[in-house]
């Protein structure tokens, strides 16, 4: 069984990989928006590590909402999300897979960019040690949440302004609290609560997500 489930992840990442425009479209947008937020308000370093942290969340929020909307896109238009239904496998743990998947192909390339684009806004060793322990946790936040909208939203057609009307609301709170956290990390303040926060709604979106989104595959099939 956790075979065939390793084997979901890898069809589903290789399927990404071969589609290398729509890969590419998210990371070049978030690199994009971050290049121009310095070049509109000015190069000057306090102004860069004030605003750094959070031009590189919005942009990570916009980027990730570009994709999102493939997540099931592909399994529906040729039938494999029915079969997976009709399988008898836990609709959860494969929608678990998937969320996995989206998260590997969208936000591992913002992570591993992350020590250049914090190079590149000034931000201090510790501002960038609070920003990576915020995209660690909450991007996973990002996936889990909008798996659940685009499970909603499958087979509408135009469903990624539908989409975007649907969670960017619901990623504010994690938006102020990562941020926060990297602003407490530049005054050398404790920036643990806020952790533990974006931490706490990750672990609660990691236990309900998969679940909703199997109801929301499956009312959106009906």
């Amino acid at each position: 069984m956790r075979a065939l489930y390793k084997g979901i992840i890898k069809r589903d990442l290789e399927l990404a990989f071969r589609q290398k425009s729509e890969l590419m479209q998210p990371l070049m947008f978030l690199l994009v928006v971050v290049t121009l937020f310095p070049l509109g308000i000015g190069p000057g370093p306090d102004t860069l590590q004030r605003i750094g942290p959070g031009v590189i969340w919005v942009a990570a929020i916009l980027s990730s909402l570009l994709g999102m909307e493939r997540l099931f896109r592909d399994d529906f238009a040729d039938g494999s999300l029915e079969q997976m239904q009709l399988s008898g496998l836990p609709l959860y743990q494969i929608a678990l897979c998937k969320i996995i998947t989206h998260w590997l192909v969208s936000f591992t390339p913002l992570l591993m960019l992350s020590p250049l684009l914090a190079l590149f806004l000034n931000l201090t060793l510790s501002m960038y040690v609070a920003l990576l322990i915020t995209l660690l946790l909450g991007t996973p936040v990002i996936s889990l949440i909008g798996a659940i909208a685009v499970g909603l939203t499958t087979g509408l057609q135009r469903g990624s302004l539908l989409l975007a009307l649907l969670l960017i609301p619901i990623f504010i709170p994690l938006l102020i609290f990562a941020t926060s956290a990297v602003e407490s990390a530049a005054m050398q303040l404790p920036y643990g609560p806020q952790i533990a926060i974006i931490a706490a709604i990750m672990l609660v979106a990691l236990a309900l997500s998969p679940f909703a989104v199997s109801y929301a595959l499956k009312v959106s099939q009906n």
